[in-house]
């Protein structure tokens, strides 16, 4: 494995860090209303990652089953849907939305946010892998830059998500450094699902188009299932919309112009 690949690999990673370091420049948890845009600006970022790093490089690498070249991007996305699925029901965690209520201790609702966070970074991890996966196969028509397009889009969505981890668990009362180091460890399942998706997807290289769309399922299911009802409920529904369609705008530049 090239210093490239792992290089790419580590990229989102970083993202979650500088995004739980932001505890330690602020004394209190996060407002709602910057909550609902860091929320609606990760999610406009993974439906368009989505859709043009993912989900239009497995249409392309079918394009020779002609009429079908659909059939991988629709059982890849629909078997991610259901992996994500499964993983949310025997998964203890709880939703993002629902981070402070509950009769739970303090410990324990600390916990399971912890585990909902590692949960969303599964999937941003396994799409990294798959891309760079297929960028080194040379069979799918993924670039190196479409692949690090990906990697650094995905790490500015996680910017926002370390911040959200982290703030929360400050507002439990955790000490600044410990909720950075929860913050840091919640993504660091990024970089080991992209090194085991990459190492899976390297040696079945023929069905690669199934995994970009697995990938793409799996992204979507945290955006519709947790990410887009945190932005919507409640007071500054707007904001949240906005920033959505910002995330959406800017990501789908980075991949149209460099990839």
């Amino acid at each position: 494995m090239t210093g490239e690949v792992i290089m790419g690999l580590l990229i989102p990673f970083f993202g979650t860090s500088l995004g739980a370091a932001m505890v330690f420049f602020f004394s209190k948890q996060i407002s709602e209303g910057m909550q609902k845009i860091l929320t609606g600006f990760a999610a406009g970022v993974m439906v368009a990652a989505s859709f043009w790093s993912l989900l239009q490089p497995s249409l392309e690498s079918s394009e020779a089953m002609g009429r079908l070249s659909f059939i991988p991007a629709a059982v890849g996305f629909i078997v991610g849907i259901g992996f994500l699925l499964l993983l949310d029901e025997i998964t203890p965690h709880i939703h993002m939305d629902n981070q402070a209520e509950g009769p739970e201790s303090r410990l324990k609702r600390t916990t399971k946010l912890i585990l909902a966070v590692t949960l969303h970074n599964i999937p941003e991890g396994m799409a990294v892998g798959v891309v760079y996966a297929g960028w080194v196969s040379g069979q799918t028509g993924v670039t190196k830059t479409a692949a690090l397009v990906l990697a650094l889009g995905i790490a500015i969505q996680n910017f926002p998500e370390g911040a959200i981890v982290s703030m929360p668990l400050l507002a439990e009362g955790m000490p600044k450094s410990k909720t950075f180091f929860y913050g840091v460890l919640s993504g660091a399942v990024e970089p080991l699902a992209a090194l085991v998706t990459i190492m899976l997807a390297s040696a079945v290289v023929p069905i690669l188009p199934y995994f970009l769309a697995f990938a793409a399922g799996a992204m979507f299911y945290v955006v519709v299932e947790e990410l887009i009802p945190e932005m919507s409920e409640g007071r500054h529904s707007n904001a949240g919309t906005i920033a959505f369609s910002i995330g959406f705008v800017i990501m789908m530049i980075l991949d149209v112009a460099l990839g």
